[in-house]
Order: structure tokens, then C-alpha cells, then sequence
């Protein structure tokens, strides 16, 4: 396939507008075109050892879920491990493409992937997606009646404001009165000086009505998972189920205050990576995640939550076997897929 086909046939996979605002995702490094990607290489952080084997294997592009490329780089040289990462997928012309939080949102992606390790359950996200692009333009839509001997005025102060979008004009009899009925989209800046000119007339001030517009809800997408099981498993058998999942021989547990190994989970929130953030502050028998901070973990114990914590890229990486399953669906078997062998998580138990 034709790169900037394959890359928005990935894009196509999981939207990168689903990402985080802060992330860096999408095509990350771009060999001079026409580039031809014959072998897709699949991995969870591109390191220069997974870099290498890429080469060896002959990739056209690496998409790494975590972005090697996260702050800006002010130059490319030989100096740093992550400039030599840019050098070498130039020389070898290699396109290097990261989905990370997008593909922590799409019900197809990686908390989703997670969510199997605790059994048979349901699950929704814990901080929802909306819709990336909407049909209404702005963040509040406001509406007001005026007669014919304010109307054009009021219009043209009005259009002279930045960031008003969709103004309409309908005829409108109010009280017995012919009418104009104004209907405009505007931004949240806007708003204040649209309501200021208004409150300028009483008249037209106490006729206006100010609607707030909200994008839609992605269903089944966003950020994390709350899990209810099918059937409270305890603890001890959650942890077994996730270390089985993971294929890990060891996690760190902290059991919540009041409980035990033996207590039942019912509930349990997720997020794949690092989830403090994400987590906190949610009601649940039992927070997963890859790593939280060490007060972070201290407030969900006193709150008689139990935390299991797994490394950070332990929680991502076994994805990367059902994304390669899945792309090869979605791509038509068009592109050979591989997942790296060296890609590992950098913390072992010793």
C-alpha cells in the first residue's frame, strides 16, 4: 500500500481526533514519497534494540503505540537515543506512526483488551468521548425576537463580532407583532459580547433565549473503563485472572482498607498505562492500571479500594497480538503485519 493510504486507512481504525489534546499521535516520521509500505511492524515503544530489528525485518513503517517523538526535537543528530531513532528511519526509509490514546478510547482498543483479563463482565468508559466534529458550529446557540425598527442595527453590530457562526433570520409574530426571529452559533467568547450588546435593550435582552450546544457522546468510547462482572470473583482470583491475561509471573497488589484477598470484587476501574488520573475519584471494589503514584495508591487503599499495578507497558503490549488480527482485517490482507520480539517493558523483578 501507498503510505498516506495506509495511514488513513489507520486512521480510518481509530480516529486520531479521539486522542488526548496533550498527545502526540498520527504519521510521526515521513520518508520522501512515493513511499510503498509492503510490511507493517507492530510495537508498544520504540526503542533503538526494537529499531534494529525493525530494520532487520525489513519494515516500511513502525507504528509504536507509545509516539517516540513526544517532545518537540530542536535538532536531529546522533547525540540523543531519540534523534538516532528519527536518523535511522530516514536512512532506511522507515515511516514511523503512533496511535496512543486514541487507541485507549475506541471500543475496539486497548482498555477494552484489558477489560478481558478480569472475566466475564460489561463495561463503559469512565470519562466518555464526543463526537470529534458536529453538525453545529460554536459552543452556544442564542436566540432573540426583534421589530423591523432595531432589527437592522442590532444585525449589523452583531456580524462586526469574531466567531459568530450560522446567523439566521426567520419572520416571527410575537404578541400580536410582526417580528424577526434571530437565531445564531457562537463561540464561548462571543457570547459575552453578543449578551452585551442585547442587555443593551430591555426589549430585546428579555426575549433572548441562550441554549448551551454539547457535541454527542461516542458510544462504548473514551478514556478507561468501569467493569461491573458478571459474578464477584475475589481478589486473589482477579489477581490470578490478570497475571494469566498479562502472562506476567508477579504484580504489586494493595489491598484496600477493610478487606482482604478473599473480599469480593464486583467493580473494578481500568486504565491501561498510567492511571491516577484517570481513575481517581471513581467508586470501585478494585482500580488496574500499569502504575499509579505512590499517594495516589495511599487514597484508593484508605477508601477501601484494592489497586493492582503491573508496569506500564505490561498493561499495553499484549494488544498488540489481537491489533495485528484486526488490522490485518481492516487493511485486507493487503500489507504484511509483524509484532516486534524485542519490545518489552524496561522493569523486571530481580
Amino acid at each position: 500500500m501507498n503510505l498516506r493510504e495506509l495511514v488513513s486507512a489507520l486512521n480510518d481504525f481509530a480516529s486520531p481526533a479521539l486522542a488526548e489534546s496533550w498527545d502526540n499521535v498520527g504519521l510521526l516520521v515521513e520518508p520522501s514519497p512515493p513511499h510503498t509500505v509492503n510490511t507493517l511492524f507492530l510495537t508498544n515503544d520504540l526503542t533503538e534494540e526494537v529499531m534494529e530489528e525493525a530494520v532487520q525485518k525489513k519494515a516500511d513503517l513502525v507504528l509504536s503505540y507509545h509516539p517516540p517523538i513526544f517532545t518537540p526535537l530542536k535538532r536531529v543528530t546522533w547525540k540523543t537515543w531519540k534523534e538516532r531513532l528519527v536518523v535511522r528511519a530516514l536512512e532506511n526509509r522507515i515511516g514511523i506512526y503512533s496511535p496512543h490514546t486514541a487507541y485507549d478510547a475506541v471500543p475496539h482498543g486497548v482498555n477494552n483488551w484489558l477489560a478481558k483479563g478480569l472475566g466475564p463482565c460489561t463495561s463503559a468508559p469512565l470519562h466518555p468521548s464526543t463526537a470529534p466534529s458536529s453538525p453545529a458550529e460554536g459552543t452556544h446557540r442564542v436566540e432573540f425576537c426583534a421589530d423591523a425598527d432595531h432589527l437592522d442595527a442590532v444585525l449589523s453590530k452583531i456580524k462586526d463580532i469574531p466567531e459568530i457562526f450560522c446567523l439566521t433570520t426567520l419572520p416571527a409574530r410575537v404578541e400580536g407583532e410582526e417580528q424577526t426571529r434571530v437565531s445564531l452559533n457562537c463561540s464561548q467568547k462571543a457570547l459575552l459580547e453578543v449578551v452585551a450588546l442585547l442587555s443593551q435593550n430591555s426589549l430585546l435582552y428579555h426575549k433572548t433565549e441562550i441554549l448551551l450546544l454539547q457535541k454527542p457522546l461516542l458510544p462504548h468510547t473514551g478514556v478507561g473503563r468501569l467493569c461491573t462482572l458478571s459474578e464477584p470473583v475475589s481478589l486473589s482470583d482477579i489477581i490470578e485472572r490478570v497475571k494469566g491475561h498479562l502472562r506476567l509471573p508477579h504484580v504489586r497488589v494493595a489491598v484496600g482498607a477493610g478487606r482482604t484477598l478473599e473480599s469480593p470484587v464486583k467493580k473494578a476501574a481500568l486504565c491501561a498505562g498510567s492511571g491516577s488520573s484517570v481513575l481517581k475519584g471513581t467508586e470501585a471494589d478494585l482500580y488496574l492500571t500499569g502504575e499509579m503514584s505512590h499517594h495516589d495508591v495511599l487514597d484508593a487503599v484508605a477508601n477501601g479500594i484494592s489497586v493492582i499495578l503491573c508496569e506500564h507497558s505490561n498493561t499495553e503490549r499484549g494488544f498488540l497480538s489481537e491489533l495485528r488480527d484486526a488490522l490485518t482485517v481492516h487493511l485486507q490482507n493487503k500489507i504484511n503485519i509483524i509484532v516486534s520480539e524485542k519490545d518489552r517493558d524496561p522493569l523486571q523483578v530481580a
